[in-house]
């Protein structure tokens, strides 16, 4: 596939979403976890969203169980778990593997399309984020430990 646009997901409720209903939005897709020593990040990401989601920015969040099972509840919980504690409001997915046989289409072409640190396919953890610009192109990949406020000015400039 050579498009974000070309997958379909499923959101968090089991449905499925096809990407392309996002077209012409500028897009930051993250791999997430309830229980990671970067959890807090939620409220960063709501924090975009509710700043630039009326200028066309939508954050998408990916539940991942991968690292360290620090994502090991159902997306019932899941979802209760980012809504009552983070007050996430941005669209929630169904939980995925990032990496390896059984990863999400979506995330081995968002891990081919920009790599990581010396060239590096593979996420190496939770809230590993990418920027996708209006035209569907994965402008940048930022580590987990990126802080969300430190890509606004980023977001700003595609928007």
């Amino acid at each position: 596939m050579s498009s974000i646009y070309d997958y379909t997901v499923e959101d968090i409720k089991g449905a499925p979403v096809a990407l392309d209903r996002y077209r012409g939005q500028v897009l930051l897709v993250v791999n997430t976890a309830s229980k990671c020593g970067f959890t807090p990040q939620y409220k960063g990401l709501e924090a975009l969203y509710e700043r630039y989601g009326p200028r066309g920015l939508t954050v998408l969040g990916f539940p991942c169980n991968q690292f360290g099972g620090q994502e090991p509840g159902g997306e019932d919980e899941i979802a209760t778990f980012c809504e009552v504690n983070y007050g996430v409001t941005f669209p929630m997915f169904a939980k995925i593997d990032v990496n390896g046989e059984a990863a999400a289409p979506l995330f081995d072409y968002l891990k081919k399309a920009k790599r990581g640190l010396l060239g590096s396919e593979a996420i190496k953890w939770n809230f590993t984020k990418f920027l996708i610009d209006r035209e569907g192109r994965v402008v940048d990949r930022y580590a987990p430990n990126t802080d969300p406020a430190q890509i606004a000015d980023d977001i700003e400039k595609l928007l």
